[in-house]
């Protein structure tokens, strides 16, 4: 080829390897859809919490609430249940702050020092009488007498002090409560029985009387207020009084025996029979926590 000679180029279109003859033809090309491209897991889909296959598409509905352990729903529900026990707890008296330790101090002041001794514990208990009614109490274990006292925490006054003498004391029974077989009652939780006058039996007048007081034992059980903390749970357990109570009495057997009647502590582990049978006083009274020191609410017109 010559200098002089003028050089021409011609454009050729070249084929594309991986597009067919129709692709070819067209001078645009389509970009490829969405859904032909591999979609990412989504695991906080519906689909994918149920077990369904990862990836598909869910459908048009609201997707399905599941709930597991320890989520949301579950901590607010458990949250609001111990918000309203922690109201109802707060209406006990007892509860306020320095009420239990004003009371401690008004029944100390009324201990004999002679004819009870020192005081060697205090409890908080709710005791039961023959016809299933609550009653709040607070009890002392002295060196010599059981103390069972009637305490008003609203008026922060005593009105009431049963004594029993430790070496009278020849029997204690714990276990469940139960009932007759006829009974519509029923109740829950363990008591302590303590018996004082193994050869005295309550009278048919005295079994049917509901305000009667000369039954030769007494019944306690679990304070409501038990659960609220360390220093309550500690006050209301029922087993460490029944050990308190059974080495007191022991004690007292071997210092002042009394004649003519055999000394000691038996300890049984069997039912705490109440003999009531429809027990609606009771019902009501319990229900409405009769029976302990509570903020009720203002009553008036």
């Amino acid at each position: 080829m010559s200098d002089g000679e003028a050089v021409t180029f011609k454009a050729v279109e070249l084929d594309h390897p991986e597009l067919g003859p129709e692709a070819q033809a067209s001078p645009q090309v389509d970009p490829p859809q969405t859904s032909a491209l591999p979609q990412p897991q989504n695991w906080t889909d519906s689909r994918a919490l149920e077990g369904g296959p990862p990836g598909q598409q869910p459908e048009d509905k609201a997707p399905a609430t599941v709930v597991a352990p320890g989520s949301g729903a579950e901590v607010a529900a458990g949250q609001w249940s111990s918000a309203m026990d922690q109201f109802k707890l707060k209406r006990f008296f007892v509860l306020r702050p320095g009420t239990l330790n004003q009371a401690l101090q008004d029944i100390h002041a009324l201990v004999d020092p002679k004819e009870d001794g020192p005081v060697q514990s205090a409890w908080l208990m709710a005791e039961v009488d023959h016809w299933n009614n609550e009653r709040e109490r607070v009890v002392l274990i002295t060196e010599n007498s059981l103390l069972l006292c009637k305490y008003d925490f609203v008026m922060l006054n005593c009105e009431q002090i049963q004594r029993i003498p430790l070496n009278f004391i020849d029997r204690i029974s714990y276990g469940n409560f139960i009932f007759p077989q006829r009974s519509l009652l029923k109740r829950e939780e363990d008591g302590v029985r303590v018996f004082w006058d193994r050869l005295r039996e309550p009278s048919f007048a005295t079994r049917w009387n509901p305000f009667a007081t000369d039954y030769p034992f007494s019944t306690f059980t679990y304070h409501p207020v038990r659960n609220t903390d360390e220093k309550f749970t500690a006050l209301c357990e029922i087993q460490t009084f029944r050990e308190k109570l059974t080495e007191a009495a022991q004690k007292a057997h071997l210092r002042k025996p009394i004649p003519g009647k055999a000394n000691g502590v038996l300890v049984l582990n069997q039912p705490l029979l109440i003999e009531a049978y429809v027990g609606l006083m009771s019902f009501i009274g319990n229900q409405n926590k009769l029976g302990y020191s509570l903020a009720r609410g203002n009553i008036g017109f």
